[in-house]
């Protein structure tokens, strides 16, 4: 998909829906990178939430695909979302990033109700999204495709581009410059000016990740990001994901089928089955709860 004129799909979404953002959102988008985050405990119970998911319904043609499904996400938490394959687990995920409308339910992130909001909206209050399957521009480098996620921020207009007017050569430098400190943060270095095309599984992982980390945002929606990782490129990802964590404060979902990281990784696991959670609670509790085995094992 990603080698089409029309790019991955989640561009296509933001350039066909985005405006030029406010000089002073895009300036201080970059200065909250430049504040080191302090690591917070993670306690259930204390924190408010910041993303509030109730209730979601989702349908294809009369089949249900999600059936009165959520969770709820506190800062600086990582939970995931589990269960067997045709669970529900990316359509959820698609109802949070704005990618589904839900026939019901809503969506609630940082005490905003979100559930109309377009994918790029949602970008700019700090909701990211990463794929399955690479959504990269194969083509473009490594620092050419974090830029790119950059494009709700963007500051000028499609014919002061085509002018390479001042304000767009100002928007390159700020853009590289915030690109350039994802790379830093994902130790990407050796990868910066290569073409992604070819590059390793885990490599593209980790170039996916800091192209929704350019964006500055409270917390990322992750959809299988171990998939198709060799256990060192596993290991490598859930480094800079805890990395991520731990220092910038940045709260992660993910739906993932790897347990053993899911155990090792999460605060809190969400376990869905034929559309509906059907427990959940912390990574050694839902481990060893019989509606999960049996949906897992069979009865």
């Amino acid at each position: 998909m990603s080698g089409t004129q029309e790019g991955p799909r989640w561009v296509r979404w933001v350039c066909a829906f985005s405006t030029p953002a406010p000089a002073a959102e895009a300036e201080r988008h970059l200065g909250l990178w430049e504040e080191s985050s302090t690591y917070r405990e993670k306690p259930r119970g204390e924190a408010e939430y910041i993303l509030v998911v109730e209730d979601v319904r989702v349908e294809f043609g009369g089949i249900v695909a999600v059936d009165g499904a959520g969770f709820r996400l506190r800062p600086g938490e990582i939970i995931a979302v589990i269960g067997p394959n045709g669970a529900g687990k990316t359509s959820l995920l698609n109802v949070v990033s704005g990618f589904y409308k839900p026939k019901r339910g809503r969506v609630v992130f940082m005490g905003r109700d979100i559930t109309g909001l377009p994918p790029h909206e949602r970008a700019r209050l700090g909701l990211a999204r990463t794929f399955q399957h690479s959504e990269l521009f194969k083509h473009m480098t490594v620092v050419e495709n974090i830029m790119a996620g950059l494009e709700p921020w963007r500051r000028y207009s499609l014919v002061e581009a085509a002018l390479w007017l001042g304000r767009v050569r100002r928007w390159e430098e700020w853009a590289r410059e915030v690109a350039e400190r994802m790379i830093d943060l994902l130790e990407l270095h050796e990868y910066r000016e290569r073409i992604v095309e070819g590059l390793p599984p885990g490599v593209q992982k980790r170039v996916d990740l800091a192209r929704a980390l350019a964006q500055s945002p409270k917390a990322v929606l992750m959809d299988e990001p171990m998939a198709g990782l060799s256990r060192e490129e596993k290991e490598d990802l859930a480094r800079a994901i805890v990395e991520v964590n731990e220092t910038r404060g940045v709260s992660f979902v993910l739906v993932e089928h790897d347990l053993e990281v899911v155990m090792d990784l999460c605060d809190w696991v969400v376990v869905m089955d034929s559309g509906r959670v059907i427990a959940e609670g912390r990574p050694e509790e839902v481990a060893h709860n019989p509606k999960v085995v049996e949906a897992y094992i069979g009865g």
